[in-house]
């Protein structure tokens, strides 16, 4: 996410000396990746950012797997995960590796009781249903359906919903998230040819800045456990802060097809990406216009990758009988490619309204336990005629 941001106030040089009106030392904190040599920005608190009273209770959150290594292609009814009322307790991981999990939520309540930091992971949340603010110690983003919210790792943040009808398809990713490289230019600018630019993000808005002391309880995820810390000064103190590494907002209904005479492979759909897996949007969009063309995907090994779909909306045209919600797992090992009849029925047809979200990772995925009690059981054979 290579574009500079500001927000609130900063002093005009870094490290340097800056005091609040009442002549109070502000307490500066570099928020950076990588080392010193990734995306990173500076940070300005009214009181140090450093302050643990208490360390309470450490909970295991390990996704307990069903299956360690898969060959079966599944269908998980996505809509069957059922809503509860916390943020965290309600997100259920599906499909797992070492690099990446993935799962779904349905929660009915703001999170508000606690804040909530992922040591280990850059999150990326996409809103299918609901409405609200994700409100952080860098600034505030309003989220609508169709927005992916990207949150990098070490964030504080909460959640604001607008109803009780939530659901969300959620990314944990160990590598940090960036928007594809081939989009960029040398200096991090989105290209002409991008589907998408930087007028399309969501930054951070509106900087709560909170002085006050008191017992505020972080849950902070690291290798798997839940840590629940009391810190004794709000979280939300920041003042002012600059740099480039921040959360953001992106809708999938800003993304800008990229179409072609006859069909177009997956990547032109690319939306974000990291070194172990990407991120594609499927829009609606035109359809190859060569006279002869055949909308529907051709038949592909996925033979470096598991390919994994989440349908949103409108009439996914490759599959038959997908619903909101649905998530297909195509595992490598076995080719795969439109259901029977597909092909043929996309013949002529002049444009498609499906969307949708892909991730294709580089390393097998794990089944998990929550995803064996949403698996239709009969996906892999939905290719077979007799």
């Amino acid at each position: 996410m290579p574009i500079y941001h500001q927000l609130g106030k900063i002093p005009q040089k870094r490290h340097t000396v800056f005091k609040s009106p009442e002549g109070n030392h502000y307490y500066e904190q570099l928020f950076g990746t990588e080392g010193f040599s990734g995306m990173s920005a500076l940070l300005y608190h009214v009181s140090r950012p450093t302050q643990v009273k208490e360390i309470l209770k450490s909970t295991d959150v390990s996704p307990k797997i069903a299956v360690e290594k898969n060959i079966r292609s599944m269908l998980l009814k996505g809509f069957d995960v059922k809503p509860e009322n916390d943020f965290l307790e309600s997100r259920k991981a599906l499909l797992i590796n070492g690099d990446v999990h993935l799962g779904l939520a349905a929660p009915r309540q703001s999170l508000r009781a606690y804040f909530y930091k992922n040591a280990d992971a850059d999150e990326m949340l996409f809103v299918h249903k609901g409405s609200g603010t994700l409100r952080t110690f860098m600034g505030n983003i309003s989220f609508e359906y169709g927005d992916y919210l990207v949150i990098p790792r070490g964030m504080i943040y909460q959640i604001d919903f607008d109803t009780e009808d939530n659901r969300l398809l959620y990314l944990e990713s160990f590598s940090p998230i960036y928007t594809p490289k081939r989009y960029r230019n040398y200096f991090g600018q989105m290209l002409e040819h991008s589907p998408f630019c930087e007028r399309d993000y969501k930054l951070p808005i509106e900087l709560e800045t909170y002085d006050e002391k008191g017992d505020f309880v972080i849950k902070v995820k690291k290798e798997g456990i839940l840590h629940e810390i009391v810190y004794g000064y709000h979280p939300f103190d920041v003042v002012g802060w600059d740099g480039y590494n921040y959360p953001y907002g992106f809708s999938i209904h800003n993304f800008e097809p990229i179409t072609g005479r006859v069909h177009q492979p997956p990547p032109v759909h690319q939306t974000f990406e990291t070194n172990t897996f990407v991120v594609c949007s499927f829009c609606p969009r035109l359809y190859d216009y060569h006279p002869e063309a055949i909308p529907a995907p051709y038949n592909h090994s996925n033979i470096d990758s598991d390919e994994v779909l989440y349908y949103v909306d409108g009439d996914f045209m490759s599959r038959n009988n997908i619903e909101q919600g649905h998530i297909t797992l195509h595992p490598k090992g076995i080719p795969h490619g439109p259901a029977p009849g597909a092909m043929e029925r996309s013949i002529g047809q002049k444009e498609t309204l499906e969307l949708a979200v892909m991730v294709d990772t580089f390393k097998p995925l794990m089944v998990t336990q929550e995803a064996m009690g949403i698996d239709d059981g009969e996906y892999y054979k939905s290719w077979y005629e007799e």
